[in-house]
């Protein structure tokens, strides 16, 4: 069978998904995540963007030494340096060069003829060899760009010594057999293609990223660009989970393989989720909630009996684990150690310390502790990790005939602060007196609630979305009191805010 290369850019396009931004220490858990997944090729930032990715990328390549680690470059000798400057201490780091081929983007962005392009991205070529023989050149919004120009820019970035071309779907626009003919014309047409790997990356404006990439594969492609939950710019990208697991599920059609190792999917797709606060919808293929649940009669009695009747992968074979019990409050730390080791978690015996005190606290509350509530858990108390501000503590007084209000505590910047807010309701009042002491200008843009598992008892989700000076963010905060779930919502939003207006893009892509 031929290998397919997964390239995950989950750290890189999929961070450019609105709000979705990751710190350092977050981007350094997904990437050791990734390395348990297989992935081949991980694209850890954009590194002349921001003093924060350049750090994030160079962190990324020095400490996982399981894939090939890339950074994205414009094709520029600054870009190329700057890259090359995070990657260098990586495991066969790669140089990832990009420049648009399309007539609109070369107009209109570039301001350039092709000419001028193909000139640039030839030196840029030449220039990054100084550093690396692994180099990949993509020519952005190719789908939209003149084949003939394609054919000339590839031949001359392959002969200057780049390794693989990607022929990416910039804007979401191609369709599958267009995009299969665009692959095969490429083979056929560019005489040194057989120097190259042929690369893809698919947005999926149409819905069309994973049925795009597999038509690209049967043409010739042996490597794919996607992301975790397929997140990204617009639309999305193409999702790693769906073309993986197509891949598998359909051998008889598809004779391909990947490094993948599947069970860790619904556990990287789970981090993902926690740490950008982009909850995976119910009906998402392959990792979403409802994936394997059975509402229909007919099905029930169907997989009851057989479960391949319904199901053509099982919840096992991606990572989905049994909604299996902890053992509440006398649990001790080594079956906690082995619960959070088997639900795909890697931490730090500070951290396990840190995570184990408050599950302890949880299960005082709680009758029976769930994977799920671990999950959140250890998002609340170990990838939310408070910077700026922090929760000291949170008292509110409601009811149908008195005025709501809410009194708080808060450690910012190493200072407590203390003060009370009325409003419309306990969350408002919650809201108000954060936004008092912070002083944010922060707007609240959506406020999402759920629980994450059954039970009066429940832990209460809280996914909030604000927005200030053009910053979007997301949080997320969990707790058996939906109020102080909010809070700490609000907070883990106001303290990525932060971070992001110190870490603010300087180019775009």
């Amino acid at each position: 069978m031929s290998l397919i290369r997964i390239f995950d850019t989950t750290l890189r396009d999929g961070e450019q998904s609105p709000g979705a931004s990751m710190n350092i220490e977050e981007k350094l858990m997904v990437a050791r995540q990734l390395e348990r997944l297989g992935v081949d090729i991980i694209e850890a930032g954009f590194p002349i963007a921001s003093e924060g990715d350049f750090a994030a990328v160079k962190l990324v390549a020095k400490e996982i030494r399981g894939c090939e680690i890339t950074g994205l470059a414009r094709a520029n000798q600054g870009d190329i340096d700057r890259a090359w400057e995070a990657l260098r201490a990586g495991e066969n780091p790669r140089l990832h060069v990009f420049i648009a081929t399309s007539p609109i983007h070369m107009r209109y962005k570039l301001q350039k003829n092709p000419d001028q392009v193909l000139a640039d991205a030839v030196a840029a070529i030449k220039y990054a060899r100084r550093y690396t023989g692994n180099i990949e050149f993509s020519a952005e919004d190719a789908t939209r760009s003149e084949i003939d120009f394609l054919v000339q820019i590839f031949t001359a970035v392959i002969e200057a010594g780049a390794t693989t071309i990607n022929i990416p779907d910039t804007v979401g626009y191609t369709i599958p057999e267009e995009y299969g003919a665009l692959i095969r014309t490429i083979r056929e047409r560019v005489p040194n293609i057989d120097r190259a790997v042929i690369s893809v990356h698919c947005h999926n404006d149409l819905g069309l990223g994973t049925a795009n990439s597999i038509a690209a594969i049967e043409n010739g492609a042996r490597q794919v660009e996607c992301t975790v939950n397929g997140i990204g710019e617009r639309a999305g990208n193409a999702s790693l989970e769906e073309l993986v697991m197509a891949l598998r599920t359909r051998h008889d059609k598809l004779a391909y393989e990947t490094n993948i190792v599947t069970t860790q999917i619904y556990p990287a797709s789970r981090l993902v989720s926690q740490v950008t606060g982009i909850q995976v919808q119910p009906n998402k293929a392959i990792v979403g909630v409802n994936a394997f649940a059975h509402e229909s009669g007919i099905h029930q009695d169907g997989v009851l009996k057989e479960k391949s009747t319904y199901e053509i992968m099982t919840p096992e074979s991606v990572g989905v684990p049994q909604n299996t019990l902890v053992m509440g409050k006398h649990s001790g730390r080594h079956a906690f150690r082995d619960k959070i080791s088997a639900l795909g978690y890697e931490l730090s015996d500070e951290q396990i310390e840190i995570a184990f005190k408050a599950f302890k606290k949880l299960a005082d509350k709680k009758k029976h502790v769930y994977d799920e509530d671990i999950d959140a858990l250890i998002a609340d108390e170990i990838i939310r990790i408070p910077h700026y501000c922090k929760l000291v503590y949170l008292s509110v007084n409601s009811g149908s005939v008195s005025v709501p209000s809410a009194t708080i505590q808060l450690e910012v910047n190493g200072e407590t602060m203390l003060g009370a807010e009325f409003g419309d309701g306990p969350v408002d009042a919650t809201i108000k007196a954060i936004k008092r002491l912070t002083g944010t200008a922060s707007k609240l843009l959506t406020y999402d609630v759920k629980s994450i598992t059954g039970g009066t008892d429940a832990l209460g989700e809280v996914t909030v979305r604000i927005e200030e000076d053009g910053l979007v963010v997301m949080g997320q905060g969990a707790h058996t009191d939906i109020i102080v779930a909010s809070a700490r919502a609000y907070i883990n939003a106001l303290n990525k805010l932060e971070y992001k207006k110190h870490n603010r893009p300087q180019v775009t892509v």
